[in-house]
C-alpha cells in the first residue's frame, strides 16, 4: 500500500508539473490584461519540437529550449492579432489552439509512437528521497520538476509583487488607459506577457514529452491547455496557488490512471473525466460556499479588452 501510495503521488508530481508550468504562463498574459486561449495549441506544438529536436540532438535540455522557442513565436503570432491589431481575443486563442493541434499533428508523423531517445532523469537528493511515503515522490523528480515547484513560483511572484516591471504589468491589466498616461508602453508590455507565456507553455508541452510520457502521439495533450486556462481563475491570477493548483490537479489526474489501472468498476471515460469535473468544482464551489473569495479571485479589470490610445 505505501508502495502504491508513493508512485500514486510520484505521478501526482509529474503530470502537476506540466499544468503548474503552462498555468504560471498563463498568469503573466492574464495579469497584463490577456486572454491567451491559445495555451493547448502552443503545449501540443511545445511537445512534438521537443521530440523532433532530441531526436537530432539527444540531449532533453535543446529539447525544452527549442520548444520554448516554438512556445515564444506561436505566442508572438497570437499577440500580433490579439494585441497589436486588436482582434477579438477569444477568437485569436481559439483560433490558435486549433492551429497548433493541427500543426503538431503533421509535424509529428515521423515519430509518433517512437521511444524518446532522451528524457529528464530522476535526481535524487540525499537523505530526503529517503523518506517513507513522500521522499520518491517529491525529493527523487527530475531537475526540471524541482525548478517548476520550488524556484519558478517564487521568482514569479517576486516578479509580479516586487519589480517595477511587474507592477507596470499589473497597472496596464488592471487600467491600461492610466499606465498609459504615465508612460508605459501598453502594447508592448502585453506583446511580451503573452510571449512569455507561450514560451512557458512551450516549456509544459516538452515536459510532458520528455518527463512525462516519453513518446509522441497526436492528441496526448489531451486538455490540459484548457486545465491551465481554469486553472489561473481558481488560484486568483496568484502565481504561487496556480503552481499549488498543478500539483492538485495533478494528484486527480493520477488517480484517474490508477482506477483504470486497477480496474475499478467504473468506466475509463468516467475516470478520465475526473480532471475536468475537479476544475469544475473548484471554481465553482468556493465562490457559492465563501462568496467573499469572489473579490480574491477577481480578474484584472480590463482582461480581455482591447487597447488603443485614442480610447483614453
Amino acid at each position: 500500500m505505501m508502495a502504491l501510495l508513493s508512485g500514486l503521488l510520484s505521478h501526482a508530481v509529474l503530470s502537476g508539473g506540466v499544468l503548474a508550468l503552462a498555468a504560471l504562463g498563463e498568469v503573466i498574459a492574464e495579469r497584463a490584461g490577456v486572454v491567451d486561449l491559445g495555451v493547448e495549441g502552443l503545449m501540443s506544438v511545445g511537445a512534438v519540437i521537443a521530440v523532433l529536436m532530441v531526436n537530432v540532438v539527444p540531449d532533453p535540455w535543446v529539447g525544452l529550449l527549442a520548444a520554448m522557442v516554438a512556445g515564444g513565436f506561436g505566442a508572438y503570432l497570437f499577440s500580433l492579432a490579439a494585441v497589436v491589431l486588436r482582434a477579438n481575443q477569444v477568437l485569436c486563442g481559439v483560433a490558435t489552439t486549433f492551429l497548433g493541434i493541427g500543426l503538431s499533428a503533421v509535424m509529428g508523423r515521423s515519430v509518433a509512437g517512437m521511444p524518446v531517445p532522451a528524457i529528464f532523469q530522476p535526481i535524487a537528493i540525499p537523505g530526503l528521497s529517503r523518506l517513507p511515503l513522500i521522499g520518491p515522490a517529491f525529493f527523487a523528480q527530475n531537475l526540471l520538476v524541482y525548478l517548476i515547484f520550488a524556484i519558478l513560483p517564487v521568482l514569479a511572484h517576486v516578479w509580479l509583487f516586487r519589480t517595477r516591471m511587474g507592477l507596470d504589468l499589473r497597472a496596464v491589466g488592471e487600467n491600461p488607459a492610466a499606465a498609459d498616461a504615465v508612460g508605459i508602453r501598453v502594447t508592448r508590455l502585453r506583446v511580451l506577457a503573452v510571449v512569455a507565456g507561450g514560451v512557458l507553455a512551450g516549456a509544459a508541452g516538452a515536459d510532458l514529452t520528455l518527463a512525462v510520457v516519453p513518446v509522441w502521439s497526436d492528441g496526448m495533450v489531451s486538455g490540459r491547455g484548457w486545465i491551465a486556462v481554469a486553472l489561473v481563475i481558481f488560484a486568483g491570477y496568484r502565481p504561487g496557488i496556480a503552481v499549488l493548483s498543478g500539483l492538485l490537479f495533478g494528484l486527480v489526474t493520477a488517480i484517474g490512471f490508477m482506477g483504470q489501472a486497477r480496474g475499478w468498476p467504473v468506466a475509463p471515460a468516467m475516470l478520465n473525466t475526473l480532471p475536468y469535473l475537479g476544475t469544475i468544482l473548484c471554481i465553482i464551489v468556493p465562490v457559492v460556499a465563501l462568496p467573499r473569495l469572489r473579490r480574491a479571485m477577481a480578474a484584472p479589470a480590463s482582461l480581455g479588452m482591447p487597447y488603443h490610445r485614442s480610447a483614453r
